[in-house]
């Protein structure tokens, strides 16, 4: 699950903010080294890094275990090792360092350096969210909604939102969306999308782009749904950027330009997002903004037709009336040759 996965990422960025991680040293005499060595890692200058944190992991100080266990499970100056990870973030974690308790409990999800265990997970977990570490609240959420008790992932997400998760705010504003565990609220929905999309998280400034795309709990707004779709579509959301050249593809708040929704098209396509496929593949048939191309429109029509698109399916049968049959072979094999880029 996404989500789940993102547990770690975020602990690891928390580190970097010092509001978020309070020194654990016992001695004064240690805080230039460990100053040093986190700045050090902050700066990816990761051999200083591991200098200057090293014999303090082995004196210790949970801070200095819980960045090697950051470097061994990136690989970040030392050789991947997701199980020496686990150790060091264990050091820390029974130290009662809480990022590492987060840490450690989305490892346990995942199953990454240790067995996959949810109830290490939410065991650990539960003693970061206890400390008021927001990425293992928002994990303790993901984890009830894997079990569908959304009562107690709504309560999770409630108390990870408020203190700035920007999943959680994402997730919480998908569930006023669509009324799922709360009363339906666009408005609502609104509030938290634009939390997380402030933040940069590309699902939420999609979920915002379509609520000003659509009107929903804000007023209609091409331009601004635009904008919050481009955000996102820089990070690779293929969901925005198939939305994207839609809004370029019918001219609604940006200028109607065919080159240009081909080319979110073909971004969003490449990732396998079927709607997108379709819609290069329309492009291609009739020569708007590419270059008219039957073949590159019947792969894109086939691609679009074996995830069960209809539209898609109608389109290729089309598209194979115009053409001969070495075309339709040659597109045939482009199509069974091709593989979606993975998902970011």
């Amino acid at each position: 699950m996404r989500a789940v996965a993102r547990v770690c990422g975020a602990i690891a960025a928390a580190f970097l903010m010092p509001a978020v991680i309070v020194a654990t040293m016992s001695a004064a005499a240690l805080a230039g080294p460990l100053e040093d060595g986190r700045a050090a890692y902050g700066q990816h200058d990761y051999a200083t890094a591991l200098r200057l944190l090293r014999p303090l992991a082995d004196r210790g100080v949970s801070e200095a275990q819980l960045v090697l266990g950051f470097m061994y499970d990136d690989g970040e100056g030392v050789a991947a090792d997701s199980a020496l990870a686990a150790q060091w973030m264990r050091k820390a974690a029974e130290q009662g360092n809480a990022a590492a308790q987060a840490y450690l409990g989305g490892m346990y999800l995942t199953g990454e350096g240790v067995p996959k265990s949810e109830d290490d997970a939410a065991r650990w977990l539960g003693k970061a969210a206890a400390q008021g570490m927001p990425p293992a609240e928002f994990g303790l959420g993901s984890l009830s909604d894997l079990h569908g008790n959304t009562a107690e992932a709504l309560k999770w997400y409630r108390l990870a939102a408020a203190h700035g998760d920007a999943q959680a705010q994402n997730n919480l504003a998908h569930m006023y969306e669509t009324g799922r565990g709360v009363e339906q609220s666009y408005k609502d929905a609104a509030i938290w999308y634009r939390r997380a999309a402030e933040q940069g998280l590309a699902v939420a400034q999609y979920g915002l782009g379509i609520l000003y795309d659509n009107g929903h709990g804000v007023i209609r707004d091409y331009a601004e749904a635009a904008k919050w779709y481009r955000l996102a579509a820089a990070q690779d959301d293929a969901d925005a950027q198939y939305s994207l050249g839609v809004l370029y593809d019918n001219g609604h708040g940006v200028p109607h330009d065919d080159a240009e929704a081909a080319k979110w098209f073909r971004l969003a396509a490449e990732q396998g997002d079927m709607k997108a496929q379709n819609n290069l593949g329309t492009l291609y048939a009739r020569g708007d903004g590419v270059p008219k191309d039957y073949v590159a429109a019947y792969m894109w029509f086939e691609l679009s037709a074996a995830q069960g698109n209809p539209v898609a399916a109608d389109n290729r049968k089309a598209a194979a009336d115009l053409m001969t049959a070495e075309q339709i072979a040659a597109a045939k094999a482009r199509a069974s040759a091709w593989k979606a880029k993975p998902a970011p």
